[in-house]
């Protein structure tokens, strides 16, 4: 009776077994990246009333932790900076006036990664929240009196609000997604390419019915490249 019951549990017991050795070779073991990356955003607000703009160019970059549980999901914590704000157009004329609004962010950001072992494509999307530490202009002309420059008085129905409005309001937050790549030299040592999008929630500037705009939110596009290494 016992060795009838055996016979019978043992093809159980080998499928059991070979399955559990399966899963053992196929199951992802959570990792922990530490990085960095730096590179240059190319920024713009969203006032409404609208202000005749182009992209204004700094820098920006961040130090990161990514842990990563599943073989195509991880969690990055950011911190970093970042430099925004609007360069004027003034079309026709040799004017220039650029805000540059600068953020200290901290950013959580789901990733999803595809691909081959060593060389994948990832899209990063997740909350983020900006502290202003530095505000500065550079014009050639006298933006305080703008009409006193004759090139400004050829210029018709142009806002002028923003160009002296202070910024008196240092927290903002919005949506941060990017899609990269990331190559594998090494099973620890990554080098990682990103476009990544802002999208501003909050204004920078007052929006109440007596003020100019009712709308003023951050806009940019940043470009970095960067190298993580993985520490478990």
């Amino acid at each position: 009776m016992k060795r009838s019951l055996l016979r019978h549990l043992m093809p159980i017991v080998t499928v059991f077994a070979v399955t559990l050795a399966a899963n053992a070779e196929t199951h992802y073991k959570p990792h922990i990246w530490v990085g960095g990356h730096a590179g240059i955003s190319l920024s713009k607000i969203s006032f409404s009333p609208s202000v005749s703009q182009k992209m204004a160019m700094a820098s920006t970059g961040a130090l990161s932790v990514k842990y990563t549980e599943e073989k195509m999901f991880g969690i990055i914590g950011e911190l970093g900076w970042a430099q925004r704000g609007w360069a004027e157009n003034f079309k026709e004329t040799t004017l220039s006036y650029t805000r540059t609004l600068s953020y200290l962010n901290l950013s959580v950001l789901t990733q999803i990664t595809f691909g081959p072992r060593r060389f994948k494509c990832f899209v990063n999307l997740g909350p983020q929240l900006s502290y202003m530490i530095a505000n500065s202009i550079s014009a050639n002309f006298d933006y305080t009196n703008p009409y006193s420059d004759p090139q400004f008085r050829t210029l018709t129905a142009r806002q002028t609000a923003q160009l002296t409005a202070p910024m008196n309001k240092k927290f903002d937050y919005g949506i941060a997604g990017g899609l990269g790549f990331e190559f594998f030299a090494h099973p620890r040592h990554s080098v990682t390419l990103e476009a990544r999008y802002y999208f501003g929630l909050g204004n920078i500037l007052p929006s109440s019915k007596s003020d100019t705009f009712g709308a003023s939110r951050n806009n940019s596009i940043e470009v970095s490249l960067g190298y993580n290494f993985r520490i478990h």
